[in-house]
């Protein structure tokens, strides 16, 4: 009888020793192959947000930090960057595409606004929004879900052109009665803060509009009829009012507002730079190049940061998977050569009597790794199917129990759980987050469960090797 004859006989005879190091090996597979899904679910959802995002950065003014060091002067002017530092910037290698983007806004009495509030006094607040761009198709049309659904965008000589030529929204269009091709006046007006408090509109001028495009806001659409808090109804007004123009158009109408704030001028444009960037994972790299050329108080706000801000718990259960999967490995690696070790020395009479007849000690090492390895691929398949299902109803506790408390918290102080980021971000809820989260069966998960538990099976197996190996069948058989 061979080896392997041996193994398989020695595996259904001995069912008592064979089931206690299936039960062993199976709760501790129960325990990696779960903290192993929830580690790859936890990346994956990751990654998928991530790509959802987009790539995208821009450089503000950082608030946060300029009042931690200055807590006592709230006066204050941060300095944005020059024009040539954004260039600049923009001709690295990390960069896809560029916008340089120059805002301005303006009150009107004859054009009307749009808005999503039931409240008149929101929509008799509401500006207009003079948004620049320097593209034929401003950014907001990539990364904030607005899709051009008449008309075009704009020529190279309108870019270059203080004319207001515009891309407005369809149900801006819609309340003010414009189709593409139509011409319409806009009399800006400016808001003066009299000395006892009250505000009143002020003429600033007339500007002659054309209307060359018509945008669809796609995100507002599908949340019809889902109740929105205030913050993000006003977020949404401002994009519905927002009319996209030349920088040239905006910066016209800045020049005139500072005339009428001061009685002069000022050269400072106040634009915002947005960079493209070429995948998600250049994020990083480029944060850490940038951020040393900045002027003090400014940052990079990048889109997928819109998953660190709401993607907390799914990080943190990732942080805790990884230890989880280091831990069982090490308990198993401990535990198994224990078992197996005990389980030789009742079979110490056997194996002297394989070696005083002669049989090799390889072939007595490869039985028992035989052994061990059938045992261990029966116990780690029923582990797969049920360490993956435990791994799917622990995470998705855990974070459901997250998502509860920080819905919770935020009602508390008036908040809503949502990163918008500003300027061109996409925006991510904790229910984003939440939706995307799924533990499910992939070739990864098996592959790099199979990988990790025989890797660990066969380390557990070297101190029983060792023992094998010092075994003297002539001291065994006196």
């Amino acid at each position: 009888m061979n080896f392997l004859q041996r193994g398989l006989t020695s595996v259904f005879r001995r069912k008592g020793k064979s089931i206690i190091l299936f039960a062993v090996i199976f709760i501790l597979g129960n325990v990696i192959a779960g903290a192993i899904a929830i580690s790859q679910s936890t990346a994956n959802v990751e990654k998928k947000m991530k790509a959802d995002l987009g790539a995208i950065a821009t450089i503000e003014a950082d608030f946060e930090k300029y009042m931690q060091d200055n807590p006592d002067n709230m006066s204050f002017t941060i300095e944005n960057p020059k024009e040539d530092l954004v260039k600049k910037i923009a001709e690295l290698s990390y960069v896809k595409e560029f916008e340089y983007s120059i805002s301005s806004y303006a009150f009107s009495n004859q054009v009307k606004t749009v808005s999503l509030s039931n409240s008149e006094m929101m929509s008799a607040a509401d500006p207009i929004t003079l948004k620049g761009t320097n593209l034929e198709l401003p950014m907001d049309f990539k990364s904030s879900g607005l899709k051009l659904v008449d008309g075009r965008g704009f020529t190279p000589e309108e870019l270059s052109s203080d004319n207001l030529k515009v891309i407005v929204s369809n149900k801006f269009a819609e309340e003010n009665g414009l189709v593409v091709g139509d011409n319409f006046t806009l009399d800006a007006h400016w808001m003066d803060f009299k000395e006892d408090g009250t505000m009143a509109k002020e003429k600033l001028t007339d500007y002659q509009v054309e209307v060359i495009g018509i945008f669809e806001q796609e995100k507002l659409e599908k949340k019809a009829g889902e109740q929105q808090d205030m913050q993000s109804a006003m977020f949404d007004n401002t994009q519905l009012n927002t009319l996209y123009c030349s920088n040239e158009a905006a910066k016209a109408n800045n020049l005139a507002m500072n005339k009428a704030y001061s009685n002069e001028g000022s050269d400072e444009e106040g634009g915002t730079p947005t960079y493209v960037l070429n995948s998600p994972e250049d994020v990083e790299a480029f944060k850490e190049e940038v951020t040393p050329l900045l002027p003090e108080y400014t940052k990079i706000n990048a889109s997928t940061d819109r998953f660190d801000e709401v993607g907390g718990s799914v990080k943190k259960l990732s942080q805790i998977a990884n230890y989880v999967v280091l831990i069982a490995i090490l308990a198993t690696l401990i535990i198994i050569s224990l078992v197996v070790v005990l389980f030789l020395r009742d079979r110490k009479h056997e194996l002297g009597i394989y070696l005083s007849l002669g049989e090799k000690c390889q072939n007595v090492v490869l039985q028992i790794i035989l052994e061990l390895l059938i045992i261990s691929l029966i116990a780690m398949c029923f582990s797969l199917v049920t360490g993956n299902f435990l791994g799917k109803m622990v995470s998705e506790s855990l974070i459901q129990s997250d998502a509860l408390a920080a819905t919770s918290n935020a009602a508390s102080s008036g908040g809503m759980i949502i990163a918008t980021g500003g300027t061109n971000m996409p925006s991510l809820s904790v229910e984003d987050v939440q939706n995307a989260y799924e533990v499910k069966f992939s070739l990864s998960y098996i592959l790099t469960f199979l990988v990790a538990g025989l890797a660990t099976v066969f380390g557990s197996a070297l101190m029983p090797l060792m023992y094998i190996l010092r075994l003297n069948p002539k001291k065994i058989m006196l």
